[in-house]
């Protein structure tokens, strides 16, 4: 018969139910005390652990670019929630601003709000972002991420890739990541040092406005919009974000064989700033044994949805 200890724990709440009162029945030995202490303290160190790894998981995709500190963090975010305001008063006019009640609204919204509690460990600022998520009633492909945390999907993506919720949270991830790591305002900042040293040297060489604008669109080849380089910074910081909130992050491979079958003759890896298809999958193939246990460890959503009709 098995000895009961002298206290039992509720996991879930963390609260020490009362003693056994039969000390008979009850191994209360200094022995069986020190075993007892031993073990919660190997659990609360493997815990301590597991924290510790999500952490490091996070903050090796976390690494910002040194031209982000070129240009203010507040003009960038407020000249974005400007110009997504905007696009939200077009889409109005156009009737194609999806209303709050959608369903697929309502699963953006919860799939975001799950995401976003993480995103703090990769950029504090994240903390005083004014998150907004909504949906655009086009048939384009297409999501985002403005800096400041301004979200939008097209119900395109959804509806013509039949998304599942992990496949959603993989785009979503992706999208924040692109803000968290400030590609944009990094963007923003090589392009004002290039433009800076093509002006000097434009001035020392005599070469005056026609030889400034050649140089300016030379220059536009190191400033390419959202590079190869921060697509894959923010395909790995995407899975990290959508694995902590309970996402499948091997989605991420399911993702990209949809949006290869959907975009035939898309050009090659060489001649266009996103890695390829089958580059990203091999990526996500690669990183998958180190988001896998932050997904075991994540709390699991409790509502799923379902994509659109097609």
């Amino acid at each position: 018969m098995k000895t009961p200890s002298c206290t039992e724990f509720n996991t879930d709440a963390q609260v020490a139910l009362p003693a056994l009162t039969r000390q008979r029945d009850c191994d209360c030995t200094p022995h069986a005390r020190r075993r007892l202490g031993g073990l919660l303290i190997g659990g609360g160190a493997l815990a301590a652990l597991g924290r510790a790894g999500a952490a490091r998981a996070q903050e090796a995709e976390c690494k910002r670019s040194t031209f982000t500190q070129m240009v203010s963090a507040d003009q960038v975010e407020q000249a974005a929630g400007q110009q997504y305001q905007q696009m939200l008063q077009q889409a109005s006019a156009q009737r194609a601003l999806v209303p709050v009640d959608n369903a697929q609204m309502q699963r953006l919204r919860y799939i975001a709000k799950r995401i976003i509690p993480f995103t703090d460990g990769c950029n504090p600022r994240s903390r005083q972002w004014r998150w907004d998520v909504n949906l655009i009633g086009s048939k384009q492909l297409n999501a985002f991420c403005m800096p400041g945390g301004k979200i939008a999907f097209y119900y395109g993506i959804l509806a013509q890739l039949q998304l599942n919720d992990s496949e959603v949270a993989i785009i979503m991830g992706h999208e924040i990541a692109h803000a968290l790591l400030e590609h944009a305002r990094a963007r923003m900042g090589k392009t004002m040092a290039t433009r800076g040293a093509i002006e000097l040297g434009s001035a020392l060489f005599g070469l005056g406005g026609a030889g400034r604008t050649l140089a300016d669109m030379g220059g536009q080849l190191l400033t390419l919009r959202f590079s190869r380089d921060d697509e894959s910074g923010a395909d790995a910081l995407g899975l990290v974000l959508a694995a902590k909130a309970g996402y499948d992050p091997a989605a991420g491979v399911s993702l990209w064989q949809k949006m290869m079958a959907a975009s035939k003759g898309a050009p090659p890896q060489w001649l266009s700033t996103h890695p390829s298809g089958d580059t990203r999958i091999r990526d996500i193939e690669g990183r998958l044994p180190r988001v896998n246990p932050l997904y075991a460890q994540a709390v699991k959503p409790e509502r799923r949805f379902g994509p659109p009709a097609a």
